[in-house]
């Protein structure tokens, strides 16, 4: 299928624009420039019950999280949430970047959402933010009782770099033994090194993420090859996947990392776990974020429903 004529447009404006390669520009300036767009994007933010910030003691470490409630409890009873970690190759993205997205994600699900403000690199490299992910995670269950949360049915999500951290939090659960999430989903994880894939060759220029993009976000974050290869950087090297939970899976036609995803769904299934993959033709990396797309807000509903079906199944 050719390019969403949308999406199209979309790429021909950025390429329009003739910004310097965001691997050329210093990251700290790239934020700056991420947070002025992330205001001006959405003047009427989706409607919620309540959005309040919290800020968490981690060891040696505080973090931010934002909270997101579509409804009141009813009579006190223990609500699902979703803990969410945002894209942005583990050097950019924020809570405000993804704001819109977890609200919708939190109407579409019916759960309540937590954005994880995890540490960036290069100034914190691997593996920081998978630390965070991981201890936001337990701290998030351990206190569910205070946030009127059903510890049981807590599930992680994530975007790109973010969709890494989901299921990297899943696998270190399994090997530590602690509380494993209810489910997760991950829109167009990096799952591990995509050179050498198809979709690397035939998207890896041209559809706003390209291959020497990603190269950086690796070399930023990861800080040597000995790094990259762990399978708490490259979940695709983990040897045993059984016992992971359900999994939603969506990838892009026109995404570098489409394979990546589409590897990771086929070695969870064959490890015996619940997966639904699905690949969304016409679209590239980062398309559930352009939530002014028809297709894009679509895709946001149907997998917010899904997972919010998975972990209402418990009622």
């Amino acid at each position: 299928m050719a390019l969403d004529p949308e999406v199209q447009e979309m790429v021909d404006n950025f390429n329009r624009l003739q910004i310097p390669p965001i691997h050329k520009i210093h990251p700290k300036m790239i934020r700056i420039i991420e947070a002025r767009m992330a205001r001006k994007q959405v003047t009427q933010p989706t409607p919620l019950y309540e959005v309040k910030k919290e800020k968490i003691k981690l060891p040696h470490r505080k973090i931010k999280l934002r909270i997101y409630k579509p409804v009141a409890n009813e009579a006190g009873t223990p609500q699902p949430a979703i803990v969410f970690y945002h894209g942005g190759g583990w050097v950019i993205g924020s809570l405000d970047s993804h704001d819109e997205l977890c609200r919708r994600i939190a109407v579409g699900s019916g759960c309540c959402v937590i954005a994880v403000d995890y540490r960036l690199a290069p100034e914190h490299p691997f593996p920081a933010a998978m630390q965070d992910a991981y201890d936001a995670f337990h701290y998030i269950t351990e206190h569910a009782e205070q946030w009127e949360l059903d510890a049981s049915r807590i599930a992680v999500a994530g975007d790109s770099a973010g969709g890494n951290l989901a299921t990297v939090v899943c696998i270190a659960a399994k090997d530590h033994g602690t509380t494993m999430p209810a489910a997760q989903l991950l829109f167009y994880p990096s799952t591990g090194k995509g050179e050498g894939t198809l979709s690397y060759e035939e998207n890896g220029q041209g559809y706003i993420l390209t291959a020497e993009i990603m190269s950086w976000f690796e070399k930023s974050y990861f800080k040597g090859e000995e790094n990259a290869t762990e399978p708490y950087a490259s979940p695709l090297l983990a040897t045993d996947l059984t016992g992971m939970p359900s999994a939603l899976i969506i990838t892009a036609q026109y995404d570098p990392l489409r394979d990546q995803g589409a590897q990771y769904a086929e070695r969870l299934k064959e490890s015996g776990n619940e997966v639904h993959y699905e690949c969304y033709d016409g679209m590239i990396h980062g398309f559930v974020s352009q939530l002014q797309l028809p297709r894009s807000a679509e895709a946001v509903r149907k997998a917010s429903e899904q997972i919010g079906d998975w972990l209402k199944g418990g009622e």
